[in-house]
């Protein structure tokens, strides 16, 4: 007796969605997995979170295609969960849902004056570089001096990114519009601000010595804002990464002030947690901080010594946050979606029938590639273990390997009749084959490896083919 393939819907064709796809192809189940992703290409932040300026980091994105491009994971882009298909449609069509659509909100950062006019969430400004096709093509770039708040490498990519010259980022893939805006900016000064020490900040060596080589933009660092506790000790004997950041900043620290003549500065302070932006009139007009003091175990305290700085903008780089979906349980206070190591759980604790997370949505904005795909590797795990009926950890190839078909509609057609007929424009993989050779065509015509095409609607066009170049 033959069994149809056990469907699988995987929502968010971003790193957690694309490497839970191959893993779960890779299992002993006969398995028919569609990638659903709300924007019209794939990838996630991979292509909408990572500074233009980083190519070797968008390599990612070459190991993520040749998955897609195998032919055996079908892409379903520009169809909105929520909106265009709701659980109870997928649990028509589907026997199991793997949520990875991550965490693309800003942290919040609770001190007066982030409402002002001036005081900007990271998130945006990094979505608005990326040429993300939802956001506006303008961005208000009219401050000289500005204030990034963060110890990562988000605060270090935005602040290289407003202080780089913009002709320094044409041979990027930088968007047309992007490169335009930047031209205009008068900034002359960034500040970087760290709560903790120089030996618990984020930064990867990498990124941090990157900085240095941005063509006429200094990098200064205070000796006042330099300290070192037992906690830091540990913290650099301990991590050969911490060491390297150590040593970068001191190398600045130590620099001789003469010799910084670049016609921009990117200044990092230590030791100074943010504690209200400053304005008048509605506007950003500056930044108030309180130096704080290492405490012996890397941990800090206030010491009641505040500083002002003159900014006219504010940049909050404090952390990514999840988003809830519709019907889906979710944890408020941790931006994630209630789960139990993957499996989805309601109030009580019970595992959501067919439900399941993965990535930042599941275990929060922190960990890096690796992380995700244990993290996938984990949940398809359990996913496998509930569809074939046996106890965790138990051996699978026990279990009834063509069990879990629960959906009422299992041909792979059906889903894709449903969207048509809601007039959803569905993009496939062969759609996104065109848009990705219309970007690479503008950026050959300019001498440059791509130009990303940003408002939706035309990515949508080039996609179906009726777009002429």
């Amino acid at each position: 007796m033959s069994t149809r393939p056990l469907r699988v819907a995987v929502v968010g064709a971003g790193p957690a969605g694309i490497y839970a796809s191959d893993i779960l192809s890779k299992t002993d189940l006969d398995v028919s997995i569609d990638l659903f992703e709300r924007l019209p290409a794939p990838f996630g932040l991979v292509r909408y979170g990572v500074a233009p300026d980083h190519p070797r980091i968008k390599q990612i994105i070459v190991a993520l295609h040749k998955v897609l491009s195998r032919g055996d994971i079908r892409l379903l882009a520009n169809v909105d969960f929520g909106t265009d298909v709701k659980l109870e449609d997928l649990r028509q069509f589907y026997d199991a849902v793997i949520f990875s659509t991550g965490a693309i909100k800003d942290a919040e950062l609770n001190i007066p004056g982030t409402d002002l006019d001036g005081s900007y969430g990271a998130a945006d400004f990094v979505s608005w570089y990326d040429g993300h096709p939802d956001v506006p093509r303008t961005w208000p770039l009219e401050a000289r001096e500005i204030a990034v708040v963060g110890a990562g490498n988000v605060a270090l990519d935005v602040a290289r990114i407003l202080a780089k010259h913009p002709k320094d980022l044409l041979p990027t893939e930088v968007p047309a519009n992007v490169y335009e805006g930047l031209q205009a900016s008068p900034v002359t000064d960034v500040h970087v601000f760290a709560r903790r020490g120089p030996a618990q900040v984020k930064f990867s060596p990498l990124e941090l010595r990157e900085l240095g080589h941005v063509p006429d933009v200094d990098i200064i660092v205070y000796p006042e804002d330099y300290d070192f506790d037992e906690g830091s000790e540990a913290a650099i004997n301990s991590s050969n990464q911490t060491k390297q950041v150590v040593k970068t900043l001191t190398d600045w620290a130590l620099d001789d002030p003469s010799t910084k003549t670049a016609s921009r500065r990117i200044h990092l302070h230590f030791l100074h947690q943010p504690a209200e932006v400053l304005g008048e009139d509605g506007k950003v007009t500056g930044f108030r901080t309180e130096r704080t003091a290492l405490q012996g175990d890397g941990t800090v305290k206030g010491t009641g010594e505040f500083h002002d700085f003159p900014v006219q903008a504010v940049y909050r780089a404090v952390g990514y946050f999840g988003s809830p979906l519709s019907e889906i349980p979710f944890d408020d206070h941790k931006g994630v979606i209630s789960n139990r190591e993957g499996r989805v759980v309601d109030m009580d604790g019970e595992h959501v029938p067919g439900v399941y997370a993965t990535g930042w949505i599941k275990r929060g904005p922190v960990g890096l590639i690796g992380h995700t795909k244990s993290d996938a590797s984990e949940t398809v795990k359990h996913l496998v273990e509930d569809v074939v009926g046996v106890a965790d950890g138990a051996d699978v190839s026990e279990g009834n390997l063509e069990g879990g078909r629960t959906a009422p509609q299992g041909d792979p057609d059906a889903i894709t009749a449903f969207l048509a007929d809601k007039g959803v424009r569905v993009i496939e993989w062969s759609g996104w084959e065109l848009l990705d050779a219309h970007e690479r065509a503008l950026g050959e015509a300019e001498g440059r490896e791509r130009i990303k095409v940003v408002p939706r609607e035309e990515m949508v066009t080039i996609s179906q083919g009726v777009h002429q170049a």
